[in-house]
């Protein structure tokens, strides 16, 4: 193929503008995973996919699947992203690569042109870890490596289990417990995601494409807590106290002057304390308070780098409890795996975007996405991101359309060439 066919931006604005009208949730839109907002959105792709005359698919565990046919039956470019947002979050996180996907797809449609080998449109669910304590849900169902007792694990709203959300919409759990899929690993070429960068790191660089080296993986502990002993405020002096909230605090800044030492060695890493609270059954103002329950998640693109930072947060812990006369108790840890993109596609997306003009950056991805999945399953993986303003997980989340076409233009180039495996 000398020449891709251009992408369907008309199509691209019209689902970012439904998206945005089936989603509202002043102030921002709510596409909840396993839900009536992430099942419309789904809704939306699919019967996009059945106007374009293409092969709509969705498997046990509710995936949506929109292929257009290739000339040869080889193995596919599956190319997407997901459709769950945080509560009142953005329109564009997720659907960003969504929608770049079915307009790239619909380009070839316009024109009358068949790719060499299957492009498919793959739009998962439960991407976010907001709605179920667990990360990339729909991915690993898709891929037949979602652990079994994820199953079980409750809705943070509703107090209903992942299994009982999928029977809700008549998908089928008991084939996710046994890792049946639609999608199989060996008619796999690639994936390919795009999606916003959700951080200031284009948009402070005037540079409207990132080429993404790697996606971080983290520990996590999401219900930790902090025991001292309550006492009262006046009565107690400083050497006798066991403040739970000097301890949790001091715990955050050690953890932050090493994150610090980290970035000026030049490592590539996030220490985030998202939530702090003393127990409001307890607490007061004349109290010292004897219990904070806290969370982490420590990030980073390197194995050995989280193992690091795991290390001296035990040490503080160790440190801080002798100091203070308390205890910590991490409770239930997570983890995820770093995973590195795929060096031949990175350089071709290099290529494509030197060839087109379109100033890039190399960067790694300190948020989690879907194609992190696809790369530690050893499947060949590229990730592009778009300049964005404003941050992301907020109503305030923004893209300029021409970053998005160029995004596109870059997708669309890529899927085009003709490889074999």
């Amino acid at each position: 193929m000398t020449a891709p066919p251009g992408p369907d931006l008309p199509l691209a604005v019209e689902l970012f503008a439904k998206l945005e009208h089936m989603s509202l949730d002043p102030p921002g839109v709510t596409r909840d995973a396993y839900g009536s907002g992430e099942e419309r959105a789904h809704a939306l792709i699919r019967q996009t996919g059945k106007d374009l005359g293409l092969e709509v698919n969705t498997d046990p565990a509710g995936n949506t699947f929109v292929t257009l046919p290739g000339e040869q039956a080889l193995p596919a470019w599956i190319v997407g992203s997901h459709l769950d947002s945080v509560p009142h979050g953005g329109n564009f996180d997720g659907a960003a690569g969504v929608v770049a996907a079915m307009s790239v797809i619909a380009g070839f449609v316009n024109h009358g042109v068949a790719p060499k080998r299957p492009i498919t449109c793959a739009v998962f669910r439960a991407e976010e870890s907001t709605w179920f304590p667990a990360s990339y849900i729909g991915s690993r169902a898709a891929l037949g490596i979602l652990p079994r007792e994820t199953l079980a694990i409750n809705r943070s709203d509703t107090g209903k289990s992942l299994s009982q959300h999928m029977e809700q919409f008549g998908f089928q759990p008991q084939h996710v417990a046994r890792g049946e899929t639609w999608l199989k690993q060996e008619a796999v070429h690639a994936y390919l995601e795009i999606h916003i960068e959700q951080g200031p790191v284009l948009d402070k660089a005037a540079v409207p494409i990132g080429l993404v080296t790697g996606i971080a993986g983290s520990v996590r502990y999401r219900d930790a807590v902090c025991h001292g002993r309550y006492d009262h405020s006046g009565a107690v002096p400083r050497r006798f106290r066991s403040d739970a909230v000097l301890a949790v605090a001091e715990l955050a800044l050690g953890l932050d002057q090493f994150w610090a030492d980290l970035e000026r060695s030049g490592a590539n890493a996030t220490i985030t304390m998202g939530q702090v609270a003393t127990d409001p059954q307890h607490h007061a103002f004349s109290k010292v308070a004897g219990e904070v329950g806290f969370c982490l998640d420590v990030r980073a693109d390197r194995e050995a780098l989280l193992k690091t930072i795991h290390q001296r947060l035990l040490v503080l812990i160790d440190e801080i409890s002798r100091s203070r006369r308390v205890t910590f108790d991490l409770r239930t840890r997570s983890e995820t795996h770093p995973a590195p993109m795929n060096g031949d596609l990175l350089g071709r997306l290099h290529g494509l975007a030197a060839g087109a003009g379109i100033p890039t950056l190399a960067l790694p991805s300190g948020a989690g996405h879907d194609a992190a999945v696809f790369a530690n399953a050893g499947i060949a993986t590229g990730m592009i991101f778009i300049r964005s303003q404003n941050g992301s997980h907020n109503p305030q989340e923004s893209m300029e359309l021409n970053d998005f076409h160029k995004a596109t233009k870059l997708l669309a180039g890529l899927v085009s060439e003709d490889t074999e495996d």
